[in-house]
């Protein structure tokens, strides 16, 4: 399966690769969103929240529990995705630096030239044009939750409303027009749940009348791990913009000159009839506040609380959309031979370790959800514990599509698990790379591997190693690296990490720290 010639010769080869389709190929319907932690996902077991589409997809289906991100940043993340290859391979390190190269591999070029009709709607964030698409109508950038600018093959559309919604909507539109003789992979990304957590007006009141559980390590104080954890700038205490992260207007007595800057945000791009019922939400909560402001460990309460909330309204936009294209393929009898997979970019800190944002090889932003549905293929509940990554989904829409695997294509197809989710044949670690350097969350470059029990994180521009044993330490509060108990485990790790990065061809780190 995997004998494709080098990328160089792709578009000269590609045709010849592809395997013809069989009459019974199976459309691909891939539901992508931004940031959304497993932790906030009931087949995860959340407990601060409810997600039934999604989980009717895991009760239908399967759920991967150890789902992660070969580089926990939005764009790096997708180009891992499309090509299969870890950033250094895919040469999309960084979201403010790279031009993602779209003549390479990807997965959707080998289906459309195979016979799929494809689309791609909503977030793209790779800094280039989409390629191996029919029909593209993306987000600028990071996009915005209201009253959304697209951009399409014929320019650009601004389209009142709420961006999930409006996505959605689009990725239907194409459903309904397709050619229903021919396969199809549709690609539905959200820019939900991203910063700055901008509900849906409807769910602007969900979870008013209730706090939400706090992360027992909410006050974290960074110690017995590595120096650079107390140097980050992406703490709930310290790093959030009172009217852009926790929608409290302006003016207040917290106001910074960035504050000031970016004080329209989402509530500039909104009309009158939408601010209108903005602030009826808000107003009356934000009054509470300013009339009586909380202080020291209690603001930090008032500030997770007013987080974390909002991001769960963004949630609960998210999964209702779900549901409407899950009834979609339900009413056209389509579920038989459709695989529908939801899954995000990363996942992300509900105030675990005090932190929200994402980049960190710890457990919340490293895991990154993926639940799967294929009639037929996948027994109806399945669970699978096998440590699988991002740059695993090219090579499965492929080998499902009945496609051939580039040599240079990294990751591995997830058939043999869907027939087999204890299969022996798999992986028994997963490589991490982080490759910006400080900027505006000041997280380090770092790497590392994870297996099954052990982590080992190489802070390479900063101090060295950390070990964590998930077993007995699952929230990663000590640094056991210099536990002699753990000698053996230590050395164990890092043969593993040099093992894979030599098995991925990672550069010297020294060639890879200036990315």
């Amino acid at each position: 399966m995997r004998r494709c010639l080098a990328l160089t010769l792709f578009f000269t080869v590609a045709t010849a690769c592809a395997v013809g389709l069989a009459n019974d190929s199976p459309n691909i319907v891939f539901i992508f969103t931004d940031d959304h932690a497993c932790q906030s996902i009931g087949a995860y077991g959340s407990k601060i929240n409810r997600t039934p589409n999604i989980d009717r997809i895991a009760r239908e289906g399967a759920v991967f529990v150890n789902s992660f991100c070969a580089n926990s940043i939005c764009g790096p993340s997708r180009a891992c995705v499309l090509t299969g290859k870890h950033s250094h391979k895919n040469g999309f390190y960084s979201n403010g630096r790279n031009k993602f190269d779209g003549g390479q591999f990807t997965f959707p070029q080998v289906l459309q030239k195979a016979g799929y009709q494809t689309a791609l709607v909503g977030k793209w964030h790779l800094n280039s044009d989409p390629t191996g698409f029919d029909h593209w109508e993306i987000l600028p950038g990071q996009g915005s939750y209201y009253n959304p600018v697209f951009i399409g093959k014929e320019g650009r559309r601004k389209i009142d409303g709420y961006c999930t919604t409006i996505t959605t909507d689009l990725a239907l539109d194409w459903l309904k027009q397709r050619d229903s003789k021919k396969p199809f992979l549709l690609m539905c990304q959200h820019k939900a749940p991203h910063r700055t957590w901008a509900p849906e007006l409807k769910h602007l009141n969900n979870y008013a009348d209730r706090d939400i559980p706090e992360p027992s390590t909410l006050f974290d104080n960074w110690d017995h791990r590595s120096k650079t954890l107390a140097g980050n700038a992406m703490s709930i205490d310290r790093h959030f913009y009172y009217h852009y992260d926790l929608k409290v207007h302006l003016p207040v007595p917290f106001a910074t000159n960035r504050e000031t800057r970016l004080k329209d945000g989402e509530y500039g791009r909104m009309t009158m009839e939408q601010k209108r019922v903005w602030d009826a939400a808000f107003l009356p909560r934000n009054k509470a506040f300013l009339d009586d402001p909380p202080t020291g460990k209690d603001l930090v309460r008032w500030k997770y609380q007013r987080y974390v909330k909002n991001y769960l309204r963004c949630i609960d936009s998210v999964d209702e959309n779900v549901g409407r294209v899950l009834d979609y393929l339900d009413e056209n009898n389509l579920v038989e031979n459709t695989i529908v997979i939801y899954s995000s970019d990363q996942g992300f800190y509900l105030g675990e370790h005090g932190w929200y944002d994402k980049r960190w090889m710890f457990e919340e932003s490293l895991k990154m959800p993926f639940v799967i549905r294929w009639p037929g293929r996948i027994q109806p509940g399945g669970r699978c514990e096998k440590l699988i990554q991002n740059i695993d989904y090219a090579p499965t829409f492929l080998d499902a599509a009945g496609q051939e695997i580039p040599d240079a294509v990294q990751g591995r197809s997830l058939l043999p698990l869907f027939n087999d989710p204890k299969s022996n044949d798999w992986r028994e670690a997963v490589y991490y790379h982080y490759y910006e350097h400080g900027g505006e969350h000041q997280v380090p470059r770092h790497e590392g591997v994870r297996n099954a029990r052990y982590k080992l994180i190489n802070f390479y521009s900063n101090d060295g190693y950390n070990l964590f044993d998930l077993q007995i330490d699952p929230n990663e509060l000590s640094d056991v690296a210099a536990n002699p108990k753990y000698s053996a485990v230590m050395k164990s790790m890092i043969a593993e990490l040099n093992r894979l990065r030599a098995s991925y061809d990672v550069p010297e780190l020294t060639a890879v720290s200036a990315n």
